[in-house]
C-alpha cells in the first residue's frame, strides 16, 4: 500500500520537517491552506482510532501539538484530526493538525 506520509517520513519524498523523534514527526503540510498549516504523524503507519486509542502517543503528540502552536500561532491556532469520508481523512495514516496564522472563521457554514 502506497503512503505518502510514510515516503515522507523514510525521506523518500520531500518535507520541511520542524520535529523528529522516534515515534512522531512534525512536517509542513504542503496544501498550504492556512499560514500555519503543520501535521504532527507517528513514525509507523496506523490509523486514527489507533492513534487516538494510545494513552502514550497521542499524549505525547497532543502535547506537542500544543507547544507549537504557541510558539508558531501566538494569536491562536487550532487543533483538529479528520476521520472517515464524512470527516474528510484524505490520509490512511494517522495525523492531527495544527492550523494558524490567521483568523480562522467559523467551524461551520451557518448560511445552511
Amino acid at each position: 500500500m502506497a503512503c505518502i506520509f510514510c515516503d515522507i517520513i523514510s525521506l523518500k519524498k520531500p518535507a520541511i520537517f520542524h520535529h523528529k523523534e522516534s515515534d512522531f514527526v512534525v512536517f509542513e503540510n504542503n496544501l498550504n491552506w492556512f499560514p500555519v498549516q503543520l501535521l504532527l504523524t507517528p513514525t509507523t503507519h496506523m490509523t486514527q482510532s489507533d492513534l487516538w486509542s494510545s494513552d502514550k502517543l497521542i499524549k505525547k503528540m497532543a502535547n506537542h501539538a500544543n507547544e507549537i502552536g504557541k510558539i508558531k500561532c501566538p494569536d491562536g491556532y487550532r487543533i483538529l484530526s479528520n476521520f472517515g469520508d464524512h470527516g474528510m481523512q484524505s490520509q490512511q495514516h494517522a495525523h492531527i493538525h495544527v492550523i494558524g496564522g490567521k483568523e480562522l472563521g467559523l467551524y461551520v457554514d451557518r448560511k445552511k
